[in-house]
C-alpha cells in the first residue's frame, strides 16, 4: 500500500471530536459526587435541628455559597487540566476567589466582635467534627471525578489535575456537611471549611500521578 492510499483510508469516515464531550462528563462526575456527599452525610450525620429559623438559613445558605464558588472554580479549571496541554492554559489563583471572599468576611466579624469572644467564633464546638468529616465525605466525589478524567482524557500535570479534583470533591464534601453543621460563624467556616478543603486539595495532589498515570 502506498502512502498517500494509506493517508486516505485513515482519513476516510472520521468523525469530528465532541469537544462538549469531557465538560459534560466531568460536570455530570461533579453531580453524583454532590449527591454522593450528601446521602453520605444525610445518613451518618444527620440535619441539623434548627433549619426553621431563619438565621440558621441564612448561615447555611452562606456556606453552600462558598462551597459552591469552591466547586464551581475547581470544575472550570479541572475542565482545562485534564486535557493535555490544559496546565498552560489555567489560571489557577482563579480557585482563590472563594476563599479570598470567606477570608475577608471572616475578617470583618472578628473586627466588629469583642475579642474575648474570637477563641469561640474561630473554634466553634464542631471543628474536630468538621475537620474528620468533609475529608472522609470527600473520598466518594473524589474516586467518582477521577475516574471520569482517567477514562475520558489524558493530563500532562498530573499533580495538578489531582489537586483539582481534590478541591472539587472537597467543595461538594462541604455542601452535604453544611446541612449537619450547627457552628455558624464566618471565622468557623474561613478556617475549618477552607481548611478541609484545602486538606482535599493536597490530597489530591499527592495522590493525583498515581492514579492518573497513563
Amino acid at each position: 500500500m502506498k502512502t498517500d492510499d494509506l493517508i486516505n483510508m485513515l482519513s476516510t469516515n472520521v468523525e469530528p471530536v465532541d469537544r462538549g464531550q469531557l465538560r459534560r462528563s466531568l460536570g455530570l462526575a461533579v453531580a453524583l459526587g454532590a449527591g454522593g456527599a450528601l446521602v453520605a452525610a444525610l445518613l451518618t450525620l444527620g440535619v441539623r435541628p434548627d433549619l426553621h429559623e431563619p438565621g440558621a438559613l441564612a448561615f447555611l445558605g452562606l456556606k453552600l455559597a462558598f462551597s459552591a464558588g469552591v466547586v464551581l472554580m475547581a470544575s472550570l479549571l479541572l475542565t482545562r487540566l485534564a486535557r493535555p496541554g490544559g496546565e498552560r492554559r489555567t489560571r489557577p489563583v482563579l480557585a482563590l476567589l472563594p476563599f479570598a471572599a470567606i477570608v475577608l468576611l471572616a475578617g470583618l466579624s472578628l473586627a466588629y466582635a469583642p475579642s474575648t469572644h474570637w477563641e469561640a467564633m474561630i473554634v466553634g464546638d464542631m471543628w474536630l467534627e468538621c475537620l474528620v468529616s468533609i475529608p472522609i465525605i470527600a473520598i466518594v466525589p473524589f474516586a467518582v471525578i477521577v475516574w471520569t478524567v482517567r477514562r475520558l482524557a489524558a493530563p500532562t500535570d498530573l499533580a495538578r489535575t489531582g489537586a483539582f479534583a481534590g478541591l472539587a470533591a472537597g467543595g461538594v464534601s462541604a455542601m452535604g456537611y453544611a446541612l449537619h453543621c450547627m457552628d455558624d460563624s464566618l471565622p468557623f467556616i474561613a478556617l475549618w471549611y477552607g481548611g478541609t478543603i484545602i486538606l482535599c486539595t493536597v490530597a489530591g495532589a499527592l495522590l493525583g500521578p498515581r492514579l492518573l498515570r497513563w
